[in-house]
């Protein structure tokens, strides 16, 4: 089965004039033909899900947020492009490839939901990507394509909870990426309160947590958060129509998938695939299988959900079908894993990773997540015991108490079942049986540079207070950073 290419086009598209005569623009035209109330219809039937990794049903968000609009402050849309799933680059090469058709979808979005203002939120190190938006911007609006909306490029931190929508709109309002509890369509950009006290919850949460109050009318308007992928979309959904969009895909996944591989293949890549296709499948068309001589033992979808072992490979890469073995799709970026690899390694860099950039508002997420990590690099390198085993899994059932986001329920799923399909690996460390290894480095992809995954080796003297220095603080990020304050570099 070929790639496809509905949303990755197979060359950069250099201009909008380009675009246009590849059937750029149609998506806007046609929306301006009927009311928003019809937009929003024609994207249910579509059965479009979110591709940033929770794959909620898009056009019931956007019905959502219409309808929860304020009669004070204008309802805005935000784009999120703070890509950071580990193993995961596909919003990066949308955006470099063709910028166009996630602007086009977001003032398809925008004209939905009653907005004037777009915001695309990526990081200030996505310099390429920053600066294709930008310039495709320029175009569209000076051939008149954005009037009455303003759209603004922002540039934001690189850690990796900037990427979860609540923390984004944080970030966006001059304060911290760390999550609150209130959803977008509640609480947008804009702070309505000052303090946590103003709404007598007294809690003083980083998170600004009064945006949670339940039922309270504050005026406040609502933001609707997109991903990238899930923007890029919209354009041929509005212009040929749900049935179009549904010709591909599965009754509950349709259309495709842009998907990254990389780790124990014979290349790294990134490629679109029809929904529903075996996830072996993915891996032969755009890593090229595994490595000569090789078998894959097993694959993670970055680290938000459980690992797949090699005998569930043949899985169809769709919502359901993954959600079906206990997994999930994520952002469609799979890090792949030969018999070669140690899968307490493994489990040791990616439970690093998730305890380094949990922010600490939910002490079990940081506390139990930074202990997790710990004593599963003691697996790693030999030096654990089985009093150490079983207090690791203790803890696995205690690190997504009262998570605010799901970081501490992706530690919980993604520890827990490396446990159970290969706790003999880690067994066998504690028997002396297996060799003394270092953690695998699970962390951000940085770039794809030919055939090879260029990943984030900075991330390796991240300390758990988000800073880089020799030494920690011992105060974790939400203790440390003022919120009150417009943020700092981080890396200070």
């Amino acid at each position: 089965m070929p790639l496809v290419h509905r949303v990755l086009p197979p060359q950069s598209i250099e201009s909008l004039e380009e675009y246009v005569t590849r059937r750029g623009g149609r998506g806007i035209e046609a929306a301006e033909e009927v009311d928003a109330d019809a937009l929003i219809a024609t994207l249910e039937a579509s059965g479009l899900r979110g591709r940033g990794g929770a794959g909620f049903p898009t056009g019931r968000k956007w019905r959502t947020v219409r309808e929860n609009a304020s009669d004070v402050l204008a309802t805005t849309v935000v784009v999120n492009g703070a890509e950071g799933e580990p193993g995961t680059f596909k919003d990066r090469t949308i955006m470099r490839l063709d910028p166009y058709a996630v602007i086009e979808g977001a003032l398809i979005a925008a004209r939905a939901v009653g907005a004037r203002e777009i915001i695309f939120g990526l990081k200030k190190a996505f310099v390429p990507e920053v600066s294709r938006m930008r310039a495709a911007i320029v175009e569209m609006q000076r051939a008149g394509w954005s009037e009455g909306v303003e759209l603004t490029v922002y540039e934001g931190p690189d850690e990796y909870l900037y990427g979860e929508e609540t923390a984004l709109l944080e970030t966006l309002d001059g304060r911290y990426p760390f999550p609150r509890i209130a959803p977008p369509f509640r609480r947008g950009i804009t702070e309505v309160v000052e303090h946590a006290d103003d709404v007598g919850t007294g809690s003083g949460l980083s998170a600004h947590v009064e945006m949670a109050v339940p039922g309270g009318d504050t005026g406040a308007p609502p933001t609707l958060v997109d991903n990238v992928e899930t923007m890029a979309n919209i354009p041929r959904i509005i212009s040929r129509g749900a049935d179009w969009f549904r010709t591909e895909g599965t009754q509950e996944s349709p259309g495709t998938i842009v998907c990254t591989i990389t780790g124990s293949t014979r290349r790294a890549g990134v490629g679109e695939v029809l929904m529903g296709t075996p996830l072996r499948e993915v891996i032969e068309m755009i890593g090229g299988g595994p490595r000569k001589g090789r078998r894959i033992k097993a694959v993670l979808p970055g680290v938000s959900t459980a690992i797949i072992p090699e005998h569930l490979l043949d899985t169809p890469a769709s919502y359901e079908g993954l959600a079906g073995i206990g997994s999930g799709l994520g952002s469609g970026g799979f890090l792949v894993f030969d018999d070669t690899d140690d899968l307490a390694a493994v489990a040791a860099g990616a439970s690093r990773f998730l305890a380094i950039e949990s922010c600490g508002q939910c002490t079990p997420c940081k506390r139990d997540g930074l202990s997790l990590a710990d004593l599963l690099a003691r697996v790693s390198r030999s030096e654990a015991t089985e009093r150490d085993l079983g207090e690791i899994g203790d803890l696995v059932r205690t690190v997504s108490e009262g998570a605010r986001c799901s970081l501490g329920l992706q530690h919980e799923a993604l520890v827990g079942s490396i446990l159970t399909a290969f706790g003999d690996e880690l067994e066998a460390h504690v028997r002396g049986a297996a060799p003394s290894v270092e953690p695998t480095l699970i962390t951000e992809l940085v770039g794809l540079e030919g055939d090879e995954a260029v990943w984030n080796e900075r991330h390796r003297n991240k300390q758990p207070d988000w800073t880089y220095g020799s030494e920690d603080s011992g105060k974790w990020p939400a203790e440390r950073l003022d919120e009150h304050r417009a943020p700092k570099p981080l890396e200070d």
